[in-house]
């Protein structure tokens, strides 16, 4: 299975066949806006199997599949947490959508998100194959900006439930020494972080693979490049 996250910096309805050419099975897009209110009449169509959530229609966290994967929402609340897509896929494994946020609460902005999405729900993504994945706005970089709900605490809450980094674990890197970056802010090339991440069961790391979408393709629609992962099977 070819899952892909995107942050698509608005306007899906004029991109999403860009992201055909990564034969995804599944896409979980940032920044994307509600389908089943677009004036799109292909984009409707395209779309037609996929989960969405956002308080504003332009901008918020879509789940896309082909037409034969069954996708169904899982009951998490969020609690006013943003923003957050728990579904399952054929019955058999949990895939959740992140796009953090800025709030108004420093400490839990953005990664703290996440943070605490993950002691409300850790629970319920240990007991399932789970894949976390999206953008986490967020590198172990700048945990020195934050208490508790840091980066490195959230990679430590992931990795105790049985999630690890894909990219970390295949490029054989430490976080915050991330060799390709998924963005590229105010989309300059002297402005490169990581910050968009595949977490997936330790037990499907070494049959599984993982690729950032190149700069020069990808930067004329978004500031993020895509993540294309591949899901292998247990050995």
């Amino acid at each position: 299975m070819i899952v892909v996250s995107w942050n698509c910096a608005g306007a899906l309805r004029n991109k999403f066949t860009f992201l055909q050419n990564l034969l995804p099975d599944i896409c979980v897009v940032q920044e994307c806006e509600d389908p089943t209110r677009s004036a799109s009449d292909s984009y409707r169509e395209w779309s037609a199997n996929s989960l969405w959530i956002g308080d504003n229609k332009n901008r918020g966290l879509g789940i896309f599949a082909k037409p034969h994967i069954r996708l169904e929402p899982v009951a998490l609340d969020a609690n006013g947490l943003e923003t957050f897509l728990p579904c399952r896929i054929d019955g058999s494994m949990t895939l959740l959508g992140v796009w953090t946020r800025r709030t108004e609460a420093y400490d839990f902005r953005y990664i703290g998100q996440l943070w605490k999405y993950l002691n409300l729900h850790a629970e319920a993504l240990r007991t399932e194959i789970s894949i976390v994945m999206g953008d986490f706005n967020s590198n172990v970089i700048w945990d020195g900006r934050h208490a508790a709900a840091s980066h490195a605490s959230v990679v430590q809450q992931l990795s105790n439930i049985g999630l690890e980094s894909l990219y970390h674990h295949a490029k054989s890197v430490p976080q915050g020494k991330e060799r390709d970056a998924t963005l590229f802010l105010q989309r300059n090339l002297k402005k490169p972080y990581h910050i968009d991440y595949a977490f997936i069961p330790k037990n499907l790391l070494p049959s599984s693979t993982i690729e950032i979408g190149e700069s020069h393709t990808w930067l004329k629609y978004s500031d993020h490049m895509p993540v294309r992962v591949r899901i292998g099977t247990v050995p």
